[in-house]
């Protein structure tokens, strides 16, 4: 029989054939170490069974209003003994205390039945509710310091492995502890967030019930955390500090991760005070691992990258489930066991590849769970959630040097409609231009506004002619300011101009042709190579406006990255909008440190302390433009449609003679676009 299984009420003289009386489980030690003794003597005398005429004994749980069977106990004599077990505690008899620390702990046992002729004692697998039950009858005692010990070890306990009515006891019996005393929230809490992490089935199942599937333990453990939030309104403030302290380490796994993640955004949909707070939670740590992993990238050679390459592409996810452990334990621990025989290097191939496949796989859930919001891109909703990656973008990603593959939410989902772009272009034009931004965000607006522009393939001409038109507007102003205290390029003194500048450069070796007005009737709009050589119509006056800048006394051509300095002469040069070359030669012979103050010997934002200050490279902006090839292997697919790649205008340096070189770049180009190694260094005109 199961003594402790629901039942209908018995009605009075009726006999249960197969009752069996539950003993206590909570005895003394040495009332436990004479049973064997009493046994073999002979002294243990069978209880009478129940006369037919005596009404059974039965206890209610008053929690769901059902009536148990316990034989000769009820649950008064449960409660009864838990109670004594808690009242010897604190006058230090710990016996039937200590009896239920090893229960708990314990828990997660294989029955075995005992030997035939010995006394079954040991508690059954569905027991443990019942003393569940006892303990949350009992909170007014446990809540005592003293029994913090035994209210840790019940925390712990496997309860999202059981059967949903031990889901439903352990979850009043938590309200019921935090209710009594409150100071135990946010150990409750804890526990609960610290299960956000789990995985794998073996963490949670109990031998002796049922396989719980990941999908029904998520239930129960968020049905229980809602419960709670409910019932204490105040929790929300605990959990949220909770959720971003308790955030997988860097080096945990692709899977734990996920996990937490996925997690996350659950909670989110039940708690709409923290929607905002999740969601910047989520993004912040991306960032983190995004910016991590391309130092980590750029501090190692060509071969390990090579050797991450391979990797990646030996073990490519097949699932859509980031949760899904493609290796099974006794894998994990043969690679585990291998770490110890990791030289150096083979340990950086690993960290490096398990921060790409952690950059994917989040990006990949963070693009899923934003899409639907986006299916009328032009409404209210879509435009609210557009608010929050704008918001998340201009506080966490904006700011942060070499972030290379996060910002590319927004790229997707500012590209959906015209309102959303002009968002987008509007923030970034804001803070690009205003007065009191620091110099190194007015860089990073106007990298991200120019490479938006670029790159995106869902920009339409218009607006690509208008912040083509609006930069030269500025460009004009800086220069008016600078040129009267100029003595030549530095670009300490005027960093906001040639951040601007190269922007400017670095739209037209993109969208040239966005920028043409009219040309000769033997130009074909589809074949690059026809603009060659013909007498095109510009927008506007841009190419009167941009040679006033580039001739000008500031010299930005100096300044501004050689590689793209480089392809705008080409261009320019072939579409007959401008002629720099004679400049660029002149600027070889030009120092960039003879123009710097004595009180300036190193410098240069956005720069590492590492290098030589002597340097002209130093003295240089970084060709760093933040939507350069996306490279994430599995996420980079909701990008297939809104993505301008570089591509060289055949015919371009027919007046060279390195046409074979020009082939050995097309290789290189095609190379870089498979490669999951990120590269900002302007590789896009190689």
């Amino acid at each position: 029989m199961r003594p402790f299984s629901p039942a209908a009420r018995v009605l009075p003289g009726s006999v249960s054939q197969n009752s069996t009386p539950v003993k206590s489980i909570l005895k003394t030690p040495s009332v436990l170490g004479r049973r064997k003794h009493q046994h073999e003597a002979g002294a243990d005398t069978p209880e009478a069974p129940d006369s037919p005429t005596k009404r059974r004994k039965v206890f209610f749980d008053d929690i769901r209003n059902v009536t148990y069977e316990v034989g000769r106990r009820t649950m008064e004599e449960v409660k009864l003994e838990v109670r004594n077990a808690l009242e010897g505690h604190l006058r230090g008899q710990d016996g039937q205390y200590d009896t239920l620390k090893e229960m708990f702990a314990n828990d997660k046992q294989r029955y075995l039945p005992p030997v035939v002729g010995e006394e079954d004692d040991t508690l059954k697998p569905h027991e443990l509710q019942v003393y569940v039950m006892a303990l949350t009858s009992c909170v007014p005692i446990l809540k005592n310091r003293e029994c913090n010990g035994l209210v840790r070890v019940i925390l712990q306990c496997s309860w999202l492995g059981r059967d949903d009515a031990f889901v439903k006891s352990f979850t009043h019996f938590l309200a019921a502890l935090v209710s009594a005393q409150g100071s135990y929230l946010g150990t409750v809490l804890s526990m609960l967030v610290d299960k956000f992490q789990l995985t794998r089935q073996s963490t949670w199942c109990v031998p002796d019930f049922p396989e719980v599937s990941r999908e029904i333990m998520r239930q129960r453990l968020h049905s229980t955390l809602r419960y709670l939030l409910q019932m204490f309104p105040s929790a929300v403030g605990v959990l949220e500090s909770l959720l971003s302290a308790k955030f997988p380490f860097p080096d945990d796994s692709v899977q734990t991760h996920m996990a937490y993640i996925n997690n996350l955004l659950k909670v989110k949909e039940y708690v709409p005070d923290l929607q905002d707070e999740i969601l910047d939670i989520i993004l912040n740590r991306v960032v983190k691992i995004d910016s991590q992993m391309q130092l980590d990238l750029e501090d190692i050679d060509d071969d390990i990258t090579t050797a991450v390459l391979f990797a990646l592409r030996e073990n490519q996810h097949t699932t859509s489930d980031w949760e899904q452990d493609e290796l099974d334990d006794s894998d994990n621990e043969s690679v585990d066991s291998e770490d110890l025989d990791f030289d150096e290097e083979a340990t950086r191939i690993k960290t490096v590849k398990e921060n790409v496949e952690k950059m994917d796989a989040v990006l990949d859930t963070l693009f899923k769970f934003y899409t639907p919001f986006f299916l009328n891109p032009g409404s209210d909703k879509a435009f609210d959630a557009f608010t929050i990656i704008l918001r998340e973008f201009d506080h966490m990603v904006l700011p942060t040097y070499k972030s290379r593959h996060t910002q590319f939410l927004i790229f997707h989902f500012a590209q959906q409609h015209e309102r959303l772009t002009d968002a987008f272009c509007g923030q970034l034009i804001a803070t690009a231009f205003q007065s009191n931004t620091p110099n190194v965000l007015k860089q990073a607006a106007a990298a991200y506004l120019a490479s938006f522009v670029a790159r995106g393939a869902q920009v339409p001409r218009s607006l690509v002619r208008t912040i083509f038109t609006l930069l030269l507007h500025h460009l004009e102003q800086y220069r008016r300011r600078y040129e009267p205290i100029c003595r030549g390029p530095d670009l300490k003194r005027f960093h906001p101009y040639y951040s601007l500048v190269q922007a400017t450069l670095y739209i037209f070796c993109f969208r040239w042709q966005d920028l043409v007005v009219a040309a000769p009737d033997n130009v074909d709009t589809d074949d690059a190579a026809s603009y060659i050589g013909q007498d095109l119509e510009w927008i506007g006056s841009s190419r009167k406006d941009l040679s006033v800048q580039i001739f000008g006394k500031l010299n930005p051509l100096k300044v501004c990255a050689p590689v793209i300095v480089e392809e705008f002469a080409k261009l320019a040069h072939r579409l007959n909008f401008m002629y720099v070359y004679p400049l660029v030669e002149s600027n070889k012979r030009v120092r960039l440190t003879q123009f710097l103050s004595s009180t300036y010997a190193t410098g240069g934002a956005l720069r590492d302390a590492g290098y030589d200050g002597q340097e002209e490279s130093f003295h240089q902006l970084d060709p760093y433009f933040p939507f350069d090839p996306y490279q994430l292997p599995v996420s980079k697919r909701w990008l297939a449609n809104d993505y301008v790649h570089w591509k060289s205008v055949p015919g371009l340096n027919a007046d060279d003679d390195s046409d074979d070189s020009d082939d050995m770049d097309d290789e290189d180009e095609d190379e870089l676009e498979e490669a999951t190694a990120t590269d900002s260094d302007g590789d896009d005109f190689d």
